[in-house]
């Protein structure tokens, strides 16, 4: 081998283990100063260009694992072999939106939409070369779910084709290309439905029904004749997810929540009744939720991820034995996993001082082998941290969790410029998963507080529903008690906090300076709803009924007027940064046009960052940079521009 090609090769093993060559050279050279996590902190362009790799496919004979990575800039499927180097599939401009491999995993589907648009369209992609065809013809039709017949020779997939609003199964031949409907005709089968599951014989579909976010309903279809049944039927909102049908086409394993607990379990369900059984064997800890489930494909061995307070763990067990089999030996987030013919199991993971990536460990032999390694774009990821696990009360004495950064140096007692973070949903969670920019805030003198306020998932059916329809402003008034609990442990003071939230977490930043004008001095929406009325009449169609299940529907437009911010915009005093896409179609552009307006007629401090080739949140590397920056800059304007109360001795 050449100098050249030794020097290439050298270079390439150190760009994939994460590696900074300069900064290698210069070890033992730069005085220790330099090197400090508290004065060498690379700037946000850098932090946000630390990698991610997320497992999404794993061939049954083990040789090959496929996972998404945003390597290229946008997320893209690479494919790695036991013995080979990483191969990029695919190469969309806008990245991919999900990918489904075949049970032989020479082909995938890819799902690719454009501009943040989300009309998934899908493609046939050879996964050895790459090589991909277009299988439907664009335009505002959106098609997901993607799953494959047990030949490989069609698949099944959701698609909105026929009125935009109502998404119906379909099968498409892989060689003519012709599709035809499989369930979905009778009227009152309108609404979401997406493809749960397909029977080992390849005759029976399990169909899953949003009602809401919280309410689903099972459906067993015969694709031969469309005839179907109703496996659910529950007078209240129930969850029912990652249903698998047994061999036997009469027993579903699946996760519910309609227990005396309202908490997530495993559980079975027999065709014909709607009785769910749950399993209760000690397996799994009854304090906690189960986050994800599923089986090998021999339904030999089962997975479930247990969410601990936020911590996904990952467990193992053989099906029919019900042995329990040793769990990876990780500290951190562990994603859904993926079986091969020998028990062996793929999986992602990652925590908040380590990026994502894939892992395969083999519970029998407990061999643990890391098989992609994101790069760090030259930081040492030494110098992240961990978030502590606090709780604080409510103003009607609910205890409400949420995870506390603080910076590395942190002295207690000393006042500092803090951020309380809003997640979206409102039903999901925050966990302490790996977030770029919160380590850089942290890391720049920052504290940040991300609460999982009532109305958040992971901690029960009671607690989800505490913010539905009439009760939605008491999830403000959550904040409201983390913003003064945060004062009151002196971890910051009156002028230094600050508020950001994406989506539904911009309605409440946007909710929060409207109801407490006084409480933050720096105030981040990101795609956030302004107004109720306006963001239901033009949110997707197919959308609509889901949100109106939340938060309230169009038919009582007094009260959704009541919750809106734009209707009490005049009181705005906070400094105002407003983020969205122009192609959103989940929170329209609208809302953000609607507040950035109103809040200028009030002669109030606003900024904003729109993006045209965007939509819910920014995709491309550029855009992600450039609002990081924004976002920082922002802030230090506006919460480090007062002197730090100093603590005394």
């Amino acid at each position: 081998m050449s100098l050249k090609k030794s020097l290439h090769v050298a270079f390439l093993t150190f760009a994939l283990l994460g590696l900074s060559i300069a900064a290698v050279g210069q070890t033992g050279d730069a005085p220790e100063s330099l090197l400090d996590a508290g004065r060498y902190i690379p700037d946000i362009a850098t932090f946000m260009q630390i990698g991610a790799n997320i497992a999404s496919g794993y061939t049954w004979d083990g040789e090959t694992v496929f996972f998404n990575s945003r390597a290229s800039g946008a997320s893209q499927v690479y494919r790695l072999t036991r013995t080979g180097w990483p191969y990029q599939l695919t190469t969309f401009e806008d990245g991919v939106d999900f990918f489904a491999l075949s049970w032989g995993g020479d082909k995938g589907i890819v799902g690719a939409s454009v501009g943040g648009s989300e009309q998934s369209q899908l493609f046939l992609v050879d996964t050895r070369t790459g090589r991909s065809h277009q299988l439907t013809p664009g335009g505002e039709v959106r098609y997901g779910g993607a799953v494959w017949a047990n030949d490989d020779r069609s698949i099944f997939y959701s698609s909105n084709e026929e009125n935009l609003r109502d998404f119906d199964i379909f099968q498409m031949d892989l060689l003519t290309g012709e599709s035809h409907k499989v369930f979905g005709n009778a009227e009152e089968l309108n609404g979401s439905k997406w493809i749960a599951d397909m029977s080992q014989d390849g005759t029976k579909l399990i169909v899953m029904r949003y009602n809401s976010n919280v309410d689903q309903e099972l459906f067993l279809v015969d694709i031969a004749t469309g005839e179907y049944e109703n496996l659910t039927h529950d007078e209240t909102d129930v969850i029912y997810d990652y249903p698998i049908l047994m061999p036997d086409n009469k027993t579903v394993w699946l996760l519910c929540n309609a227990n005396e607990a309202g908490s997530t379990r495993l559980a079975k369900l027999r065709v014909g009744s709607s009785e769910v059984e749950f399993v209760e064997d000690g397996w799994v800890d009854p304090r906690w939720e189960i986050d994800a489930f599923g089986m090998s494909r021999d339904f030999k061995y089962m997975y479930v991820t247990v969410n601990e307070d936020g911590y996904m763990r990952l467990k193992l067990r053989e099906v029919e034995s019900k042995r329990n089999l040793p769990s990876p030996p990780l500290d951190g987030q562990l994603g859904a996993a993926s079986f091969d013919k020998n028990g062996a199991c793929v999986f992602s993971f990652n925590g908040p001082t380590r990026a994502p990536d894939v892992w395969r460990w083999n519970p029998e032999t407990e061999e643990l082998t890391q098989l992609t390694f994101s790069m760090y774009a030259g930081i040492d990821r030494e110098v992240f941290s961990e978030p502590e696990l606090v709780r604080f009360k409510s103003f009607d004495d609910l205890e409400i969790p949420a995870f506390l950064y603080l910076p590395p140096n942190y002295q207690k007692g000393e006042a500092i410029p803090f951020v309380i973070d809003a997640h979206g949903g409102p039903e999901s969670q925050f966990t302490p998963v790996f977030i770029r920019n919160i380590q850089y805030l942290i890391l720049n003198g920052y504290g940040v507080l991300a609460v999982n306020p009532r109305g958040s998932s992971g901690y029960g059916r009671e607690y989800l529903n505490l913010d539905n329809y009439k009760l939605r402003k008491n999830s403000l008034k959550d904040y409201k008690a983390a913003a003064d609990w945060l004062v009151a442990e002196g971890y910051t003071a009156p002028g230094m906090m600050g508020i950001r939230g994406g989506s539904y977490g911009g309605y409440v930043v946007l909710g929060m300076i409207t109801e407490y004008p006084e409480l933050f001095s720096a105030a981040i929406d990101v795609v956030g709803i302004a107004n109720f009325k306006t963001f239901l009449e033009n949110t997707r169609s197919y959308r609509r009924h889901l949100r109106e299940a939340e938060y309230g529907p169009l038919s009582d437009p007094e009260f959704l007027d009541s919750i809106s911010p734009i209707h009490k915009a005049n009181l705005i005093k906070t400094p105002l940064l407003v983020v969205h896409g122009v192609n959103d179609p989940r929170v329209p552009i609208g809302e953000a046009r609607q507040i950035i307006q109103a809040v200028q007629d009030n002669q109030g401090i606003v900024d904003s960052l729109i993006f045209q080739d965007e939509g819910h949140g920014s995709g491309k590397t550029a855009n992600v940079i450039l609002e990081y920056r924004t976002q920082i800059s922002f802030l230090d304007t506006h919460l480090k521009s007062i002197e730090v109360p100093k603590t005394e001795e």
